[in-house]
């Protein structure tokens, strides 16, 4: 269900303290659990806007006469867990490579990669601080494991953790800056007809300004804006690599090398050359069980060190 909500303060006080106030005097929460995490996690989420401009930062300081309004899914935020959520311990064949300071895992698909508002809901995260921790029982407190990127729940592939607080900043400059190779694997229905010319096609990239074109009462969609109305460019490189099938359906599996990493960017990509990704309605495939999409290699260089992991693609039927 939508929830949206709208206060105005002339109060001088931090986003996330004024919100943890207001919030927890609302009747439609008040069954809710609204810790001070939770409205960070809502403000980071960009749940939350101040005078008409979106705020991801819980400490942002509200100055004189401002507008809070609070707008979300509660289903998305309090709900526990997902109907079709996988149960998953990572373990050795998980892990597919560490050091003293990183740790790359093979993520499954239906299972979300950090803690959701509730904060009780299985994640990735927990099952490698899990992880660590049984390998290494004499430690009094949980080991440290730090989110550096994210995957969608459904996505399944390579993701990094870091081990070690010394790196944050180094790995989180390499995905901001994009200083880094990430390629995905997605697999494409497309007509009988088209397969043949795409097979044997050379690689094409697809280069655009992108932004959310849905309104915000709807879910989220994006595409193709110009840059003078708010449009932020991106550039994926894509390469054919096989036919396939996979749910009776006839496909294509692309290799996507990404340039930039705008928010849907090789849904709308693809989907804008008549190649929606398996399961991906929103962008006008067939459905099926989930959006076929594999995080397939991930490449990076930090103090030094070149790191680079590749997880296999899934045989998918």
């Amino acid at each position: 269900m939508k929830e949206k909500l709208s206060f105005v303060t002339q109060q001088k006080i931090s986003l996330n303290e004024y919100l943890r106030t207001m919030l927890s005097q609302e009747k439609s929460l008040l069954d809710q659990e609204l810790s001070n995490s939770k409205i960070r996690r809502l403000i980071v989420a960009g749940a939350v806007s101040v005078n008409g401009h979106t705020v991801t930062r819980p400490a942002f300081e509200l100055r004189g006469k401002s507008q809070v309004c609070v707008e979300f899914d509660t289903d998305k935020f309090f709900f526990e867990k997902q109907p079709d959520d996988i149960q998953f311990e990572v373990t050795d064949s998980s892990v597919l490579y560490e050091d003293e300071n990183l740790i790359f895992i093979n993520k499954p698909a239906f299972f979300p990669v950090e803690q959701t508002i509730t904060g009780s809901r299985a994640n990735l995260h927990d099952a490698v601080v899990d992880y660590l921790w049984k390998r290494d029982p004499s430690l009094r407190n949980p080991p440290y494991v730090g989110i550096m990127h994210r995957l969608d729940r459904t996505t399944s592939g390579v993701i990094v953790f870091t081990k070690n607080r010394s790196v944050n900043k180094a790995v989180s400059e390499v995905f901001q800056s994009h200083n880094l190779t990430k390629k995905y694997l997605a697999v494409c229905p497309v007509d009988a007809s088209r397969h043949a010319e795409l097979v044997s096609a050379s690689p094409f990239t697809v280069e655009m300004f992108m932004a959310r074109v849905s309104p915000k009462s709807q879910t989220a969609k994006w595409g193709q804006v110009p840059e003078q109305k708010g449009g932020q460019y991106s550039k994926t490189e894509f390469r054919v690599l096989k036919e396939l099938t996979v749910e009776n359906t006839p496909c294509l599996l692309v290799e996507c090398t990404l340039f930039t990493g705008r928010t849907h960017q090789i849904r709308v990509h693809l989907a804008s050359q008549g190649l929606p990704i398996l399961g991906d309605t929103l962008y006008g495939a067939p459905p099926a069980k989930r959006i076929y999409l594999h995080s397939h290699h991930l490449a990076f260089e930090i103090n030094n060190k070149l790191y680079a992991v590749t997880s296999e693609f899934p045989n998918y039927k």
